[in-house]
């Protein structure tokens, strides 16, 4: 029996694309050099498009193949698809929720804690020697400040269990109040950054969530205030941030996502208040072996007939 046919829009990890291989007949978007080729001799057998939630896959491809009717996504965003046009084409779409919540929280904890105690700059102080003529300056705690998370979804209430631990003192603002959750809600993000010390951004993006956190928000944090962002660029206002961190108006940030990754804003690389990360949120081998698991488990549903594992159905 001939394999399914699958495109692979990006490159992903070898061991998830070595399983591909082996079960589908795969066909590797990025690597072949005539496209259009391609799309007339095969566009029409091709049922299902894998790729990473970042990167998704362009409408104009979609477009190309009258017969597509899954995208599955390796990541938990995905903001990278088109999401009305799928819906308009009744195409399914899957991500790997679950399975990264605890590696993405570590990260936005070891962000918070490498911010607040100048982790990289004592690195940096070891390291040139200065320690031998002084002390470091003292830094700062983190137990009963004000620490607002923007976006209580899974990740963010894995961050928000894990901080409790660290008896900070927590509130959330999302697009609705959670009536099973203990945490101060605040309806507006400024309010809450005006009120917090800390505040960790790891809200969904989207169209309503676009630059959300923007220089009214920077500047109610203020220049005791500092920003974690391990969700994606696009939700702070970028440019807005770097002149609030170049004029002294925010304290401090610690950054995993960028507007335009891998470009950042180099302005940034001279800050001794600004840690940078680039994009690891689920860059753990274990952590990515089963987001892999999630998306060839959704196809193998797929192609079988059977219910999807994790249909996307915000």
């Amino acid at each position: 029996m001939d394999k399914p046919e699958v495109l692979l829009a990006v490159p992903l990890m070898k061991d998830f694309m070595d399983s591909l291989h082996e079960k589908y007949r795969v066909y590797s978007w990025y690597e072949i050099e005539d496209q259009e080729k391609l799309l007339q001799e095969a566009g029409h057998r091709i049922r299902a498009i894998a790729t990473g939630g970042h990167a998704g896959a362009e409408r104009s491809l979609m477009e190309r193949l009258p017969n597509l009717e899954l995208m599955a996504c390796f990541g938990v965003g995905v903001d990278a698809v088109d999401i009305s046009y799928t819906r308009s084409r009744n195409i399914q779409v899957t991500n790997t929720p679950d399975v990264l919540n605890d590696d993405v929280a570590n990260l936005a904890i070891g962000l918070l804690l490498a911010s607040s105690r100048a982790l990289v700059e004592s690195d940096k102080f070891v390291r040139r020697g200065d320690w031998l003529k002084g002390t470091m300056p003292l830094q700062k705690g983190i137990r009963g400040k004000k620490t607002g998370i923007l976006g209580l979804g899974r990740i963010g209430k894995d961050i928000a269990g894990k901080l409790e631990v660290f008896g900070c003192d927590l509130c959330y603002h999302g697009r609705n109040e959670q009536p099973d959750v203990d945490y101060p809600y605040y309806p507006n993000p400024v309010d809450m950054a005006r009120d917090c010390e800390y505040l960790i951004v790891i809200c969904p993006a989207s169209k309503d969530t676009y630059r959300i956190v923007d220089e009214k928000v920077l500047d109610a944090l203020g220049p005791q205030g500092t920003l974690i962002n391990i969700a994606r660029g696009s939700v702070v206002d970028e440019p807005a941030m770097v002149a609030a961190l170049k004029e002294g108006r925010l304290g401090a940030a610690a950054l995993d996502v960028f507007a335009d990754e891998p470009n950042v804003p180099e302005e940034l690389f001279a800050m001794p208040n600004v840690v940078l990360a680039p994009h690891v949120g689920s860059a753990v081998t274990d952590t990515r072996k089963a987001m892999g698991e999630v998306v060839l488990k959704n196809l193998e549903l797929f192609f079988s007939g059977q219910p999807l594992a994790t249909p996307f159905n915000d």
